[in-house]
């Protein structure tokens, strides 16, 4: 199931969304080699991505963990660790992964930008960013694993996104086998069978006596995001933004009333 646009016109260009997601690309493309040489994939996940235990210090130095063909990521106390809780909302694992994040972001994200201005925006979205992260470590503070991706602040965004538009329609991608079809569907839908599916997939990690192994992709950072999303996102929206969208829109349907 996968967005590919709303019935949710902006009033303003998402000038951060665009910054966010070109930046997004140009780090896959000129720091991670777009994925095509393993060995600089590999490094720069390593290096930059997020290693809980690393931020806790609660794994021992020199634990390694396998990352690649004949590669292993090993726990450092490096200084720019204290840096990679945002460096990693930058960093991918793969093209499907940076892809996905894009379409989400860019579906959600610049109608929230729309209420919330553009600075602000970029605020919200990096502290969703870091609730996601303090929800992943908190879930398994003695990992060694690397996390990388923009996922957990996304996930802030969709979580703003139900809150100020639980109406407004979705259209959504499915496909089983050969069918594939385009459904709208109602964002509050849409968001809370998203929400819940990462509920679920994220228990096995909870009752797991080595959390680090239930799974590999870091569901409970997901969960923290869009909870920062839906508490914060009433202290982050502008009031007079909002009306202005309002009036906007109110007078282009008029206009368009009157053709």
């Amino acid at each position: 199931m996968i967005p590919l646009s709303d019935d949710n016109p902006t009033v303003r260009v998402p000038v951060v969304t665009i910054f966010v997601i070109v930046t997004m690309f140009a780090v896959w493309v000129l720091v991670q080699g777009a994925g095509f040489d393993e060995t600089l994939l590999a490094t720069s996940v390593c290096n930059l991505g997020m290693v809980p235990g690393e931020l806790t210090r609660m794994v021992r130095l020199g634990v390694g963990v396998p990352i690649g063909h004949n590669l292993a990521c090993v726990v450092d106390n490096q200084r720019i660790n204290v840096l990679t809780p945002v460096l990693s909302m930058f960093l991918h694992g793969g093209w499907m992964h940076i892809i996905g994040n894009s379409l989400f972001l860019w579906v959600f994200g610049n109608n929230v930008e729309d209420v919330v201005g553009r600075w602000r925006f970029l605020a919200f979205y990096l502290i969703c960013g870091l609730a996601a992260a303090a929800a992943h470590i908190a879930v398994d503070p003695r990992s060694a694993v690397p996390v990388v991706g923009a996922s957990g602040a996304v996930s802030g965004i969709m979580g703003a996104y139900l809150v100020l538009y639980p109406k407004v329609r979705v259209r959504m991608l499915f496909w089983f086998l050969i069918i594939v079809k385009v459904i709208p569907l109602p964002a509050w839908l849409v968001l809370l069978y998203w929400f819940a599916l990462q509920l679920l997939n994220g228990l096995p990690q909870l009752l797991s006596p080595n959390p680090e192994i239930a799974g590999g992709v870091a569901v409970w950072a997901h969960v923290g995001g869009f909870v920062a999303g839906v508490l914060l996102i009433r202290l982050f929206s502008d009031p007079v933004l909002v009306q202005r969208r309002r009036d906007i829109l109110l007078s282009r349907r008029e206009f368009d009333a009157l053709r």
